[in-house]
């Protein structure tokens, strides 16, 4: 059978209700409508708080922090196909979960490294993220990753940046996470006007990138090891790379 949710942490939790207690058969499992079912059983699964809240406090009870984590985790890689090996992985830690070690299981094999890159690239990001002052005094930072790594860099951004308020804001997800004086919440943003920046902006780019290029001994420029530690996915909204970007773009004409 053929499951569809809508993609979100509650409807996923509200598909492992359903599987317990109807007791479901599932063959593969969808965020959107496939094309051509063929033969295969279709089921669409509506997002129900109630039952996802029992799931939850189900994960809660029997499973340690560390593999609640882990659950979490998954989730937060929404580009990969991660739900199949997520439901096996849940209902092996019901079941008994000291399997959950087992690596010799394809889908517990599959969550471990899973989990793996997405803390690699959240390790990555901690130093890629690049603020920009806002007129109010509101540092800005834009970031496109692979995984949602909105959270991590949340929290992480919230202890080094003490009272000062910011913005990190998810471009491929339309999420941001705003920090101010009354809030302190991940939301999602249909719409987003291009921020004013302070005229000290400027400045300080002007200040970080002399700093860059003149830490650069010629001598030993090596732009193939350059880009194994700061790969080109993560330059997009460094600041430091702008030039070589907008460089690259002209040669391109």
């Amino acid at each position: 059978m053929i499951l569809l949710y809508d993609g979100s942490f509650e409807g996923f939790l509200s598909l492992v209700y359903e599987v317990y207690y109807e007791k479901l058969e599932v063959s593969t499992i969808v965020k959107q409508m496939p094309q051509s079912l063929l033969f295969e059983r279709f089921h669409e699964v509506f997002t129900d708080e109630a039952n996802a809240r029992k799931v939850l406090d189900a994960i809660t009870k029997h499973f340690t922090h560390e593999q609640q984590h882990t659950i979490f985790h998954s989730v937060l890689c929404d580009t990969r196909d991660y739900e199949m090996a997520l439901l096996e992985y849940i209902r092996i830690g019901f079941k008994n979960p000291k399997e959950l070690r087992n690596i010799n299981n394809t889908h517990l094999f599959y969550i471990q490294n899973l989990e793996k890159e997405l803390l690699s690239l959240v390790h990555k990001m901690y130093g890629f993220t690049r603020f920009e002052e806002l007129e109010d005094g509101t540092l800005y930072a834009k970031i496109e990753t692979k995984f949602n790594i909105v959270p991590f860099l949340a929290d992480h951004f919230c202890k080094r940046l003490g009272n000062i308020p910011f913005i990190i804001h998810d471009v491929k997800r339309a999420l941001a996470f705003v920090k101010n004086d009354e809030l302190r919440e991940i939301r999602s943003i249909a719409t987003f006007d291009a921020p004013t920046y302070s005229s000290e902006e400027e400045k300080f780019k002007a200040l970080w990138k002399t700093f860059f290029k003149s830490a650069t001994v010629e001598s030993r420029y090596n732009p193939k090891l350059q880009k194994s530690w700061v790969p080109l996915l993560y330059r997009t909204y460094m600041s430091e790379f702008q030039i070589e970007r907008v460089n690259a773009q002209a040669q391109s004409f």
